[in-house]
């Protein structure tokens, strides 16, 4: 975005009592940043939730040196800022209640990401880690994106594990971009900022404060279709991710652990509260499965009568897409003969199945056959 342009999203954001409610509210009311600002404070009070001292605020607003100097660093740092408008902006935060109005952002966002958080405890225990890179691992071998806090623990792990399948990874942040925590993890900062994101809704230079996590959490669930919990004690800050994925109408999943281990007795509550038991990434697919909009086959590529469908399907596929599309298209193939027929590595082959499956592209039939979905 045009820095003439994102000063005023800067500066309306740091004005005291612009929340993430009312700061839409101004700008569908008089349809532009820049005439925000140039409203009248009796214009402003018009606008519910704005009182008479934000008003005069907004309309006194001096203070654009020290917006100046935020665009500098973020220039410095090498970061996005991706706003509610923008195409990138993640789908699944625009349906949250309290959607920060842009985010911070470095590395790359995809609006075709398919998201699953995954979070945990801080103190995870061997077997939380080993199941938390596991289930994260074959999630990004089947192309979704896995999120997660870059905390230490579970989190950590969930990041490791995507990357180690060389798949995507978003970790969402306490702070402000510029700021590492937890320390030990600046080579992983890298490495996810290589596979992926790392976003705030935190100004630079802000610092990891305790009250900033279960805001961030909110962000976490908000942008995922569903959140797995691995390990949590019972009064685990993942608990209220999990609340929160509730509240924003995402599927909770959990990973049962030892009835003698603390550390699982948040998880196996989730379970009892009807969280959804876990055994691999199957049940997490199949029941985010109905969620996952046709996407631009049905949006942008219709096909008339006339036209030729496999065309149109291989228009919006990648490289691996069509070589699996012109296998699949005239009958049903068995998982082994694709692989060898396309000469392609097993784990591409996969991760663009289970990607054109969620797109309603293919379909899997029993004994791991697929055909093109009629």
């Amino acid at each position: 975005m045009d820095s003439d342009i994102l000063k005023y999203w800067i500066a309306l954001k740091s004005i005291e009592g612009i929340g993430n409610v009312t700061f839409p509210a101004l700008v569908d009311k008089f349809g532009s940043l820049p005439a925000v600002f140039s409203a009248s404070a009796s214009d402003l009070k018009e606008i519910k939730g704005i009182s008479s001292q934000i008003a005069t605020a907004v309309a006194n607003f001096k203070c654009w040196n020290k917006v100046k100097v935020e665009l500098e660093l973020i220039k410095k740092n090498n970061i996005n800022i991706i706003t509610y408008k923008d195409e990138l902006y993640p789908r699944k935060l625009l349906n949250v209640y309290d959607r920060p109005p842009y985010i911070y952002v470095r590395g790359s966002l995809n609006k075709d990401d398919i998201n699953i958080a995954i979070v945990g405890s801080r103190a995870a225990s061997t077997y939380g880690k080993y199941t938390t890179e596991k289930i994260s691992r074959d999630l990004a071998l089947k192309g979704v994106t896995v999120v997660s806090g870059m905390a230490r623990g579970i989190d950590s792990a969930a990041h490791r594990g995507a990357i180690t399948a060389h798949g995507r990874t978003i970790a969402i942040l306490g702070s402000g971009l510029d700021i590492v925590y937890p320390p030990e993890n600046k080579k992983l900062f890298a490495d996810i900022i290589e596979n992926g994101a790392v976003i705030s809704e935190f100004s630079l230079g802000t610092p990891p404060r305790a009250v900033n996590f279960p805001v961030r959490n909110r962000i976490i669930s908000g942008m995922s279709y569903g959140v797995v919990i691995v390990e949590a004690g019972e009064k685990s800050g993942s608990l209220i991710t999990a609340r929160l994925a509730l509240e924003q109408g995402r599927e909770v999943f959990a990973v049962p652990g030892s009835i003698d281990s603390a550390g699982s007795r948040g998880t196996n509550k989730l379970i009892k509260q009807g969280a959804k038991l876990i055994e691999n990434t199957d049940d997490i697919i199949e029941e985010i499965l109905p969620q996952i909009e046709v996407g631009a086959l049905s949006k942008s590529t219709p096909v008339s009568n006339n036209e030729d469908p496999d065309r149109k399907l291989s228009e919006v596929l990648n490289e691996v897409g069509k070589k699996i599309l012109n296998s699949v298209s005239k009958k049903s193939v068995h998982i082994d003969d694709l692989i060898s027929s396309t000469g392609l590595p097993s784990a591409d082959i996969l991760s663009e199945l289970t990607t054109m499956e969620l797109k309603g592209i293919i379909q899997q039939n029993p004994g791991k056959f697929f055909s093109l979905k009629k």
